[in-house]
């Protein structure tokens, strides 16, 4: 009977001692970098049975005990996970309980339009494509879809860089954007400067859309900003090419005409007052700060310099002679 219970001990006291040697050395990766997806709905036992048929994990009921053991079995997320090492089973555990799955990225690019962004959507490959070809094809059917189909989708969308897991869809990414936009908007729109000739955000947001047009120098926006809302508190259109194109739609071919100019549409700003009735393009956060933080100037002319810069004039006479310099020379 003694050696009965000894020889108990002993084999509890090899297995105890095991069990803590297989928690504390390292787990061997097949590879020097080895993703592992956890479905939705697996248990902690269906995780360790697919961590060893994928050679990550030995002894999987050692696994499964410092599951039960540590309580985190329920804690278990969903997603595609990044393992590099070196990872014990408990610091592996906890990777898979907080969460930190493989993370993928796609931009919505500044200055872009909504048909472009939709096209560099379609094209990504970490996202899911839910979207039918009527809603990549049709402002209204995108809308619809996304739940706002009494908007236009131009400007909605914020231009940033968006990091998601794997699995996460097209419309996941778009509500997540439109989402954004709000909230930075919002954020913005309270804390703008007094007197401006804009009554809303997404006024805001539309000449937000024609300064990014306008300019890839951040340090030019608020200047611009400054222009227009001098040329709107003064009555004066704003002529600007980039509304003119985007009014223009399929037909631009890549210059601007005189007939296109005095051709008019619901965009054209030199046949029309004020702002044009939605943005032009997708804006990131400088160009909307820069709208409701203008720098103060007493220009109200601007002209292309032919490097990425412009050349600001208080006069007509002054703007005209920057075109005679800047534009019709070259």
């Amino acid at each position: 009977m003694l050696l009965t219970l000894l020889g108990g001990a002993a084999v509890l006291w090899f297995g105890w001692t095991d069990y803590h040697r297989y928690l504390e050395q390292p787990v061997s990766f097949p590879a020097a970098n080895t993703t592992f997806t956890i479905e939705r709905g697996w248990s902690a036992k269906r995780v360790s049975l697919e961590l060893e048929q994928q050679g990550i994990i030995e002894k999987r009921y050692w696994f499964d005990l410092y599951a039960r053991l540590s309580k985190k079995a329920g804690g278990i997320k969903t997603g595609e996970f990044a393992l590099t090492g070196p990872l014990t089973v408990p610091q592996l555990f906890d990777t898979f309980v907080k969460g930190q799955t493989r993370q993928y990225s796609h931009s919505i690019i500044e200055g872009s339009n909504w048909k472009q962004m939709l096209a560099r959507l379609s094209s990504s490959t970490d996202l899911k494509h839910t979207l039918s070809d009527a809603a990549l094809q049709s402002e209204t059917a995108l809308m619809e879809v996304l739940g706002f189909a009494e908007l236009h989708p131009e400007g909605l969308f914020f231009a940033d860089t968006y990091s998601f897991p794997a699995g996460s869809t097209d419309l996941e990414y778009l509500r997540r954007a439109k989402r954004t936009m709000d909230a930075v908007l919002n954020e913005e729109w309270l804390a703008r400067q007094d007197n401006l000739p804009l009554e809303t955000p997404y006024e805001a947001l539309i000449l937000a859309s024609i300064v990014e047009k306008e300019t890839a120098l951040a340090a030019e926006r608020p200047l611009i900003a400054g222009v227009f809302l001098s040329r709107l508190n003064k009555k004066m259109r704003l002529q600007t090419d980039p509304t003119v194109i985007y009014g223009m739609g399929d037909s631009y071919a890549g210059n601007i005409r005189r007939k296109d100019l005095t051709t008019d549409t619901p965009y054209n700003t030199y046949t029309r007052s004020g702002l044009p009735p939605t943005p032009i393009a997708m804006v990131g956060r400088e160009a909307i700060h820069a709208v409701l933080h203008p720098e103060s100037t007493t220009a109200l002319y601007f002209v292309a310099r032919g490097d990425g810069s412009h050349q600001f004039s208080d006069t007509l006479e002054q703007h005209n002679a920057a075109v005679r310099k800047y534009q019709l020379k070259r």
